[in-house]
């Protein structure tokens, strides 16, 4: 007999999800919502539909500022905050990268997370509650070589969620991080295909995450179940992540 998967109830929940047209994004955004959250996508894909969502570039910070004031007005507040948005940029070594690219993949996935915080912890200061969910990677922690810029800002995101962690520690909001080995996504498209099977190699289970089994550990993440874990970085990893 197979275990059972955990159920919440996120009824009445405003739940904002960067990145949230494809991927991780996408199956966490479904699964809030099977859970009766109310899901607003921000997505550079997105051009706004009857739901709310709204596309934006996470690396304009105009653009995400407008977009946290549209949300709010529509829906009233956002309790829920999984940023999944980024991109790795392509593998070569440092001294190979076109400099502009380096700096892009830097200033979408690490400052693409300052910037949706920066926009969103005040409005969950006022409620004085919420969730936040950086979706950051195992080479954050590692360094994959080949991936320099996805590399330093997925470590930055984490030392981020770490910081932003601990200044909330005394309010509502818990601040989490999820560093998954590679997952099976339209991302690793943008992989050399030897590259993607040496980090399959890397893991003891021999195989890549799945977008479901992300979405299952963001949703505990974002549930009241989740009350003293902050500032934390939760591995996903088939075994491979040993510290």
């Amino acid at each position: 007999m197979a275990f059972g998967k955990a159920q919440y109830d996120f009824s009445g929940r405003i739940a904002v999800v960067t990145g949230g047209a494809s991927g991780i994004g996408a199956e966490t955004a479904q699964l809030l919502r099977s859970f009766g959250a109310t899901v607003v996508v921000w997505d550079m894909s997105v051009a706004g539909s009857a739901e709310g969502d709204l596309q934006v570039d996470v690396a304009d910070r105009a653009a995400v500022a407008r977009a946290a004031q549209q949300t709010t007005e529509r829906w009233g507040r956002i309790d829920m905050l999984v940023h999944s948005a980024g991109f790795t940029g392509p593998t070569m070594a440092l001294d190979q990268f076109d400099p502009e690219v380096w700096h892009r993949v830097v200033d979408v996935n690490l400052g693409g997370t300052f910037n949706v915080c920066h926009a969103v912890v005040p409005l969950m200061r006022q409620a004085g509650q919420g969730r936040i969910v950086n979706i950051a990677s195992l080479a954050g922690k590692e360094g994959t070589p080949n991936a320099s810029a996805y590399s330093a800002a997925k470590a930055g995101v984490l030392a981020l969620t770490k910081s932003l962690g601990k200044e909330l520690a005394n309010t509502g909001i818990r601040v989490n991080a999820i560093a998954p080995a590679a997952v099976r996504t339209a991302i690793l498209d943008q992989m050399a295909p030897a590259h993607v099977q040496t980090m399959i190699d890397k893991s003891p289970m021999q195989r890549l995450g799945e977008p479901s089994e992300v979405a299952e550990m963001v949703a505990w993440l974002c549930s009241g179940s989740c009350s003293f874990n902050t500032g934390a970085v939760f591995d996903l990893s088939g075994g491979r992540a040993t510290y």
